[in-house]
């Protein structure tokens, strides 16, 4: 069995790499040729934390595994680790035998922030210049500088529960010489491109805070129960997700599909865009949500890759199991 350390992931996989990875398992998944298995998550009872697994089998990669963890809230004030922590399992589809041992977390992050760039890229007007951040913690760090390099932003706008944490994602935008406003929501109208990543249980974005036209991107629902946007925006909306039954079940549709907003049959996988069996966005005054549930098969992906990177650099431990 191969181990990747959490600690050797920042020096394998980039972003390039994280996107090229779930792009081609989002295509697989719409051609029918990758399926995930039913997400077990749950509440622990314990330092309100939620604990499960996600998994799956890619038929055209060969990728079969799964990634344990979930979401500890108070390890960062407590402790100084990451809210989210994670591993991902991979195992050899011919035999069952386990194949490796990856440190998921770094990789969560790389492979939420691909998803909605992916989106971007396939769904995004192509002028789009302004792009609006609702969330400020550690993945929205990564969801920006990922998104940055889809279009030609001209400037970073941006608000969150606690306004105190908005420097992290300023410091990105600075990073990337944008000028960087803290707005209100009714702000968010000014937002060609709008990415959602928190942990909300009610939603923050209404329909009213978004302009014709937009994209957005709601990465933080992937539990039953939460909730980034008023479902009123998905019934105005062309909706797209990674999944649609993960979508229907614990997504952002969750809400729109129960109150009768939309229907299951109104979600089209992203995947359909990419491989050209969808036009995905039709016209500029088009709004386009992805629903990005974050599904098991995206953790394979990435880390499969990164295990292929770690062998070819003999940074992959090797130990007899």
């Amino acid at each position: 069995m191969l181990i990747v350390p959490e600690r050797e992931i920042a020096d394998l996989m980039t972003r390039e790499a994280a996107f090229e990875a779930v792009e081609k398992v989002f295509a697989a998944m719409a051609a029918g040729e990758a399926r995930n298995f039913p997400v077990v998550r749950e509440a622990l009872g314990h330092e309100e934390a939620l604990y499960g697994f996600k998994g799956g089998f890619d038929g055209a990669g060969l990728t079969l595994g799964l990634k344990a963890g979930g979401y500890w809230p108070h390890n960062l004030e407590r402790r100084g680790l990451i809210n989210h922590q994670s591993t991902v399992f991979l195992f050899d589809p011919d035999t069952g035998m386990v194949r490796a041992m990856v440190g998921g977390n770094l990789l969560t992050a790389l492979r939420t922030a691909a998803a909605s760039s992916v989106s971007i890229r396939h769904l995004a007007r192509p002028d789009a210049k302004v792009i609006g951040m609702i969330g400020a913690g550690h993945q929205a760090t990564f969801q920006l500088r990922a998104a940055l390099e889809q279009r030609g932003f001209e400037k970073v706008i941006g608000w969150n529960y606690h306004p105190e944490m908005l420097p992290n994602i300023e410091k990105v935008a600075a990073e990337a010489g944008l000028p960087f406003e803290a707005v209100e929501l009714d702000g968010m109208r000014a937002a060609d491109v709008i990415i959602s990543i928190t942990s909300a249980f009610a939603p923050s974005l209404m329909a009213d805070h978004v302009s014709p036209g937009t994209h957005v991107a709601c990465m933080g629902t992937d539990t039953k129960g939460k909730q980034e946007v008023e479902a009123a925006l998905l019934a105005r909306a062309t909706v797209f997700t990674d999944e649609v039954a993960q979508s229907v079940s614990l997504g952002e549709a969750q809400h729109a599909v129960a109150e009768g907003l939309i229907a299951e049959t109104d979600l089209i996988q992203i995947g359909e865009v990419i491989n050209g069996t969808h036009l995905g966005r039709t016209d500029a005054q088009e709004i386009t949500v992805f629903d990005g549930t974050g599904v098991g098969l995206q953790d394979l992906a990435v880390a499969s890759a990164v295990v292929d990177l770690a062998v070819e650099q003999g940074v992959a431990i090797e130990v007899d199991f």
